[in-house]
């Protein structure tokens, strides 16, 4: 081909809509509007299978076909030549055009017809320009290039994953003026995702949790794949959706325990990147933006890179962040103050934490506290280190991989958020203090066992 794909990338964005033509096995036409075209790769795009229409049945019996497309910025006129080759119905491919087309959807009022069936992949055989008049190209926003040589950097030095996840947010801001932003890291024993770290929202929502498969965030956790929408969609938004969802569930009890999630209240556009290394999930990074179309395929060419980076730099600083082998056993006098103790409660059933009556933390991260608080009550001890921790029974850790650093984080953001006399500092490297500013008096909730009666 003279002309690559690659270089009509803005055409595929779905600012005007392509035109495919085919013809039945009789040679009769038949042109029809398309939802979406998705670059797949240098020699392949998807195109979206809604209906079995008249375009369906002719590129089962002709797979040649020919699409038009329009370059929202130059106007520029472009013809390629197609070869049908399979439907995709599941995977990355599959939900990354389903959550994009349910963005077009409620954009345009067709939430109730548009559905995807299918990506149908063609082989792209050819690309001509029509000749015409066009405008001159874009001007490009920033050297993205520049950009993320600038978020490397900001990231190198980097020793803690706290640091590692602030920099980078900020290097989000600084370099590719997105604002809002959030990294969420896998709970593998509870199914879903938690924030541990936000930017540019009213509440930091650290705590707070997506199940796998849910949303934008979601579905880019499951497939390990981008997901980019760029309209708003009621079937990717969060908030009242999951809810919603866990009420109808039967789970409404979770909600007395869920931590909102951080988000712009009229987000147009988002973009969810996975964080991987080593053949595991390590987090995701989204961000978002208030305006229709703000990331294109250059935003996630970048951030899928920083995201790589990101990933190498979280498995390394998880390798190494237990520090010395030996086990710290730091003590302090236990707490004289006056004034009301403060309660904390234990609720075995799901290691939730609450001081005084107000909802902290729960899972993993609420039985490290618990853990730490017991043995603060029964020797006075305040110094802990990561290497025990992970191997504490008492904190089950659902895997011999799983992220202690990043509960850590969680933990310690909530406590501060919740300013109750009790909060944890890094005490060197491998190692964590609890403070204690005040008498606690903790109280353990047994898990309710089934009445043994039963009526006949």
């Amino acid at each position: 081909m003279k002309i690559r794909l690659e270089a009509i990338r803005d055409c595929l964005e779905g600012v005007i809509p392509g035109s495919i033509a085919t013809a039945s096995a009789d040679g009769t036409p038949n042109i029809a509007y398309l939802s979406q075209v998705q670059y797949v790769d240098g020699e392949h795009v998807a195109l979206s299978y809604q209906f079995f229409s008249s375009t369906r049945r002719n590129v089962l019996a002709n797979s040649l076909a020919r699409l038009a497309l329009i370059d929202p910025f130059t106007a520029a006129h472009y013809r390629l030549t197609l070869q049908y080759l399979r439907t995709e119905t599941e995977g990355a491919l599959f939900e990354g055009m389903k959550a994009k087309l349910a963005g077009i959807a409620s954009h345009t009022g067709m939430a109730g017809v548009f559905r995807l069936l299918g990506s149908d992949i063609y082989r792209v055989l050819d690309i001509e320009q029509v000749p015409g008049r066009t405008l001159p190209p874009r001007k490009a926003r920033r050297n993205p290039l520049l950009a993320l040589r600038r978020c490397s950097e900001a990231l190198r030095d980097c020793a803690d994953l706290e640091c590692l996840l602030a920099e980078a947010l900020a290097a989000l801001a600084h370099h590719f003026d997105i604002e809002h932003a959030m990294v969420l890291v896998p709970d593998a024993l509870h199914e879903a995702l938690y924030t541990v770290a936000s930017r540019g929202y009213q509440s930091s929502g650290v705590g707070s949790e997506i199940p796998f498969g849910h949303g934008v965030i979601g579905v880019a956790a499951r497939e390990r794949a981008p997901i980019r929408i760029g309209h708003f969609s009621s079937e990717y938004a969060y908030g009242r959706a999951i809810r919603a969802s866990l009420s109808a569930s039967g789970q409404g009890d979770r909600l007395e325990t869920e931590i909102p999630l951080p988000g712009l209240q009229d987000v147009r556009s988002q973009l969810a990147v996975p964080i991987c290394a080593g053949g595991r999930l390590l987090g995701v990074l989204c961000v978002e933006s208030g305006q229709d179309l703000a990331f294109d395929y250059d935003d996630e060419d970048v951030l899928v890179a920083l995201a790589g980076q990101l990933g190498a730099t979280m498995l390394l600083l998880q390798h190494g962040a237990d520090g010395p082998e030996e086990a710290v056993r730091g003590r302090a006098a236990v707490a004289t103050a006056g004034g009301r103790p403060l309660v904390v409660r234990h609720f075995d059933e799901n290691d939730s934490i609450f001081l005084g009556e107000d909802y902290l933390i729960k899972g993993v991260a609420g039985s490290i506290l618990w853990a730490m608080l017991r043995d603060h009550a029964d020797s006075g001890r305040v110094t802990f280190s990561n290497r025990e921790l992970r191997l504490d029974p008492r904190i089950r850790l659902p895997e011999l991989g799983d992220n202690l650093e990043a509960r850590l984080i969680l933990l310690r953001r909530r406590l501060e958020e919740r300013a109750a006399g009790v909060r944890i500092e890094r005490a060197g490297r491998g190692r964590i203090r609890l403070c204690v500013e005040r008498s606690l008096q903790l109280q353990d909730v047994p898990r309710q066992r089934p009445n043994s009666f039963t009526r006949s």
